[in-house]
């Protein structure tokens, strides 16, 4: 494989790409269809995912997980206000994150990989030692990718506990092949680099340059830039086009339920798509906090 990454990217061009997706920019796309919602969550939106147990929403923010209560409002899931960074729902019932208590709440600095097996009421450590720091997680085919921004790494586990150290370089989200475990792309400021071995050696990114990526079926790659724009591969990444524009200003989190239903937060809102990105409805409110 040709230009293999294997130093760090250029630090301005890194930190831009890190700034995108926590920016407190605002503003909207005219153009986009949408359907308002009163519901709210305050602060930056870390993941998003539907739970195949009860196909309910869940919104992570650095201030707890919430999901749509039967009034439409934001409702907290469990009692934990902690900073739930790589969000991920793993399978039904399963998820994922990055634990960081809320600066405040007089918690430890850093719980490692956490995981509830109730949608989000209860967690627990999987990583005790606090060994591992998350800011981007995919689940698929019984394995946890997760980048380690701490230490800009690449790291593979089976069970949550023994990692894997593989490529080292800066990125900023990942998304695993659905069909290939062996394929790995992420996110880098000279665009998207792929992995054909695993994450243990990733070549040059490519463009177009994406803030978040999130892999649904073999032909529903979708992207998500810094401005809002929403890109599709139907080829594992050697070609995109553009779908449609998420409005709310700068991008925070994307998951592609499947084909054609898509997740996305920005600056101001949390936003629904069951047309592949062509309309987007807002399903809640975000309101914003000190940013994480």
């Amino acid at each position: 494989m040709k230009n293999i990454l294997r130093r760090p990217l250029a630090t301005t061009a890194v930190l831009a790409l890190g700034l995108t997706a926590c920016s407190s920019s605002s503003g909207t796309d005219s153009g986009t269809a949408v359907t308002e919602s009163p519901a709210s969550v305050h602060g930056h939106v870390h993941g998003l995912g539907i739970d195949p147990a009860d196909q309910q929403l869940y919104v992570a923010t650095h201030e707890g997980i919430f999901t749509p209560g039967k009034n439409g409002a934001a409702v907290r899931v469990g009692d934990s206000e902690e900073d739930f960074i790589g969000f991920t729902v793993a399978k039904a019932g399963t998820f994922l994150a990055m634990g960081t208590p809320t600066p405040g709440t007089g918690g430890p600095a850093g719980r490692g990989l956490i995981e509830s097996t109730d949608s989000g009421k209860t967690w627990k450590s999987r990583d005790p030692a606090g060994k591992v720091d998350f800011q981007a997680l995919d689940y698929a085919h019984g394995t946890i990718v997760g980048y380690d921004g701490t230490n800009a790494a690449i790291r593979v586990s089976k069970d949550g506990a023994t990692w894997d150290d593989r490529a080292t370089f800066q990125a900023l989200d990942i998304a695993v092949s659905p069909v290939d475990p062996d394929v790995v792309l992420a996110t880098t400021a000279d665009g998207i680099a792929k992995s054909t071995d695993g994450g243990r050696t990733f070549a040059a990114g490519r463009h177009p340059v994406m803030a978040f990526v999130s892999w649904a079926t073999s032909r529903a790659l979708y992207g998500l830039d810094d401005s809002g724009g929403l890109h599709r591969s139907t080829d594992g990444g050697a070609t995109w086009q553009r779908t449609g524009t998420v409005p709310g200003g700068q991008t925070q989190a994307l998951t592609a339920v499947d084909a054609q239903h898509i997740l996305a937060a920005a600056y101001t809102g949390v936003y629904e798509s069951r047309d592949g990105g062509k309309t987007f409805a807002k399903r809640f409110e975000v309101v914003a906090g000190d940013g994480h």
